[in-house]
């Protein structure tokens, strides 16, 4: 059984007021994120159907709070309760809050392509 801690994850990704480690555990990824600032991370999905996340996502708020955008409704989620995230959203971070994620790897992948390249291009402007 593939198994992993956060200290262990081999794939970091930082962005201002957010850190995200990553493991792939067999065709899903397990995703540590830290939020340290309030973000309306929706210009990053710019580009994708929608402009929305196409990825599902399964997780659990450890403390703090995370809010999933939809085109007609907002969910928040708090810290001790579980969530399932489907496609067609864009995230907004809390400062202090730490969850625990998966994704379906092969989604994640060619979504965090279109993330990546729009944080990039923000950076340089």
């Amino acid at each position: 059984m593939p198994k992993i801690s956060k200290q262990a994850a081999t794939t970091t990704e930082t962005a201002p007021g957010y850190e995200g480690r990553f493991e792939d555990l067999g065709g899903y990824t397990v995703g540590f994120e830290t939020y340290t600032e309030d973000a309306d991370m929706a210009p990053l999905f710019v580009g994708l159907p929608d402009d929305r996340c196409q990825c599902p996502h399964w997780g659990v708020v450890l403390k703090g709070k995370l809010t999933y955008h939809y085109r007609d409704r907002s969910d928040t989620i708090e810290a001790g309760e579980a969530y399932f995230a489907p496609p067609g959203h864009t995230p907004e971070l809390h400062a202090g809050t730490e969850v625990v994620e998966f994704s379906p790897t092969a989604e994640l992948e060619r979504t965090l392509e279109v993330v990546v390249r729009n944080a990039e291009a923000a950076a340089q402007t």
